[in-house]
């Protein structure tokens, strides 16, 4: 890593408004460096601690993120633009967080013994590695970083964050949030740097494990640089999950599901409802509803009760997202209502739904981040699986059905992603497993599974 004597800076930028929050500076080579090495020293005394001590401590930042809630919801809407409500419902879900993981880490955790069949005992325990480096995306400032870093620093690691550059405000107040709750210095810290910065933070002999929330395109690349390095990676991607509303649906309660799963977030989340298979008996009344309710949505200041949906989180997102679907539209695709940008200050873009749609369209293949829905009709249930499942992404999905039985069975046994909804859309539960499969990524998160992905699963064996 060379030198940085020259820092530069960047400007956070209100995307309700395009105007200025604050700027930042990036960190020098020689901070980053200082850095690494103030998280090893505090790993090698945290990794000492008790699962116990470690929870006492996590406990206090659930606490401590109540007591900072308002300013942290408020920073988040002003940052990437999300609903003042869903900002204030993200610290809570952070809470739930610490709480679940400090609970049950002492089972997650507990060392196992086993009898060998040469006789003697074994033991296994599940030991932390050292620093673990996280690239965290701007859709949820504080969700994503609460994910990795409270079960890692449960199972007795430490952290390094690279969040998004725009909501920079949001991973330095977390910084203050985890200090005032009396997390030990160095295991938690925030790195204000540019790609160069962090690819040599990924090479660094002293970080053992890499976790990267975003694209597909990011995923290969972070892959490739940690693989390279031998370092184990948590790679959570991109999708275009697919919801079914099969024949048996109650299409009311399918279209008021369908529509939240769609605009959640201003429809800026990886898990998002984002493709709508409704099979041929109930496709008409299915699209006219779902239309009717999107094209209804309020858009507007993130900030007031009345708004439903806010604005994109960069001006680039917006023109992306516009692009895809023009691309879509000269493919065959319909614009079935939105698809216009509006005049006006910030990056709004209305709630959108594509119907036309087939495979060679964005709206088919690709993940549209935004407030865009892709309809696709199916000749029935079955029909409707096999579109689900024609897709290079695999993350999360959905079934609308009265039958459970047959829902539950679909997810089981076809629904080929790591995450099924049935009769509502995709949001986490620190209980339950988070992740996907083919280009959505690999690896979990939650439900116990993701404090176990960074640890040194070790075998000891006596023989008496």
């Amino acid at each position: 890593m060379s030198t940085t004597t020259k820092q530069n800076t960047f400007k956070t930028i209100n995307p309700a408004t395009g105007k200025e929050i604050t700027s930042h500076t990036y960190m020098t080579d020689d901070q980053v460096k200082e850095s690494i090495q103030q998280s090893h020293k505090a790993f090698l005394k945290w990794k000492m601690k008790s699962i116990e001590e470690r929870g006492e401590i996590i406990k206090s930042i659930g606490k401590e993120l109540q007591n900072y809630k308002k300013e942290l919801a408020e920073l988040m809407t002003d940052e990437m633009g999300k609903l003042l409500s869903q900002s204030e419902h993200e610290v809570d879900l952070c809470s739930s967080i610490c709480e679940y993981s400090a609970d049950n880490a002492p089972e997650f955790l507990k060392n196992e013994k086993r009898d060998l069949p040469s006789g003697g005992k074994g033991i296994i325990t599940y030991s932390p590695i050292g620093i673990i480096y996280g690239i965290q995306p701007w859709n949820y400032p504080s969700y994503q970083v609460l994910r990795y870093t409270i079960v890692n620093l449960m199972a007795g690691n430490s952290i390094l964050l690279k969040h998004a550059s725009n909501v920079t405000g949001t991973a330095k107040l977390l910084k203050t949030i985890f200090d005032t709750a009396g997390l030990p210095a160095g295991l938690f810290n925030v790195m204000v740097i540019e790609h160069e910065q962090s690819n040599a933070i990924i090479e660094h002999k002293l970080v053992r494990g890499v976790t990267l929330t975003g694209s597909p395109v990011a995923g290969e690349k972070i892959g490739e640089k940690a693989g390279a390095q031998l370092k184990k990676t948590v790679l959570e991607l991109g999708s275009n999950d697919a919801y079914l509303v099969l024949e048996d649906a109650d299409i009311d309660l399918a279209v008021e599901k369908s529509v939240m799963g769609r605009i959640y977030n201003n429809g800026e989340t990886c898990i998002a409802a984002k493709r709508f298979i409704a099979t041929e008996k109930v496709y008409d009344e299915f699209k006219e509803k779902f239309v009717k309710a999107m094209d209804a949505l309020k858009v507007g200041d993130p900030k007031k009760e009345e708004t439903e949906l806010g604005p994109m989180a960069r001006e680039d997102l917006r023109e992306k997202i516009h692009d895809q679907v023009q691309e879509s539209v000269d493919k065959g695709a319909e614009i079935l209502c939105g698809g216009k940008i509006p005049n006006g200050e910030g990056y709004f873009y209305p709630a959108t739904v594509l119907g036309n749609v087939s495979p060679g369209q964005p709206a088919y293949d690709d993940e549209l981040f935004g407030p865009v829905a892709s309809l696709i009709k199916a000749k029935d249930d079955e029909d409707a699986m096999r579109i689900a499942n024609d897709s290079r992404f695999g993350l999360g999905g959905g079934i609308f059905s009265k039958n459970i039985e047959k829902a539950t069975e679909l997810a089981e046994k076809h629904f080929d992603t790591g995450m099924v909804f049935i009769n509502s859309f995709g949001l986490a539960e620190p209980s339950m497993p988070f992740g996907g499969v083919k280009d959505s990524g690999y690896g979990r998160e939650h439900g116990g599974f993701g404090m176990k992905e960074f640890v040194n699963v070790k075998s000891i064996m006596i023989m008496d």
